[in-house]
C-alpha cells in the first residue's frame, strides 16, 4: 500500500500507466469486452466496476490537452446519443477530473479498432453493456 494512492491502482497497472507515453490510449472496458483478443496488453481489475476503475486512473494519468478529443465512450448500439446510465456515470467521473474534456461518444467500427490499438486495455468486472472508455494520455507540466 502506498499513501494517497488509491489501492484499485496495482502494481501490474500502475507500471503500466508510467510506461505510457504523451498520445498514447487506454481502454477500460466492462466485463463482457473481448479483453484477451483486443488488448496488445491487458490488465484484470477482477472483481472491479468501472466507475471506480476509471475514477483511480483518473486520479494519476494526466489527459491529452493538446487534442480537441481525449476522453471516447462506447455507444447503445448504433445509436451514438443515446446514454445509458453508465454513459452519464462516465461523463460526471471524467468531468470532477477534466473538468475541460468533453466525452466523445464513437460507433462500435470507430470504438473497436482504437481499442485494439490502444496501448493497454484495462478489463473490469462491469456488468453493465456498453461501459466502456478510451484515454489518451497527456503530460505532466513542468
Amino acid at each position: 500500500m502506498l499513501k494517497g494512492l488509491n489501492p484499485l491502482l496495482s502494481p501490474e497497472l500502475l507500471s503500466t500507466l508510467r510506461a505510457m507515453g504523451h498520445g498514447d490510449e487506454l481502454a477500460i472496458v466492462d466485463g463482457n469486452y473481448p479483453g484477451l483478443e483486443h488488448a496488445r496488453r491487458l490488465v484484470r481489475l477482477d472483481g472491479h466496476h468501472l466507475i471506480p476503475v476509471l475514477d483511480a486512473v483518473l486520479s494519476v494519468l494526466p489527459i491529452d490537452d493538446f487534442v480537441p478529443e481525449a476522453i471516447f465512450r462506447s455507444t447503445v448500439g448504433r445509436d451514438r446519443d443515446a446514454l445509458d446510465a453508465v454513459h452519464e456515470e462516465i461523463i460526471a467521473c471524467c468531468g470532477r477530473h477534466e473538468p475541460k474534456q468533453s466525452v466523445v461518444p464513437l460507433l462500435g467500427p470507430d470504438f473497436y479498432p482504437r481499442v485494439k490499438a490502444a496501448h493497454t486495455v484495462i478489463q473490469t468486472s462491469e456488468p453493465r453493456l456498453y461501459a466502456n472508455v478510451i484515454l489518451k494520455k497527456g503530460v505532466i507540466y513542468p
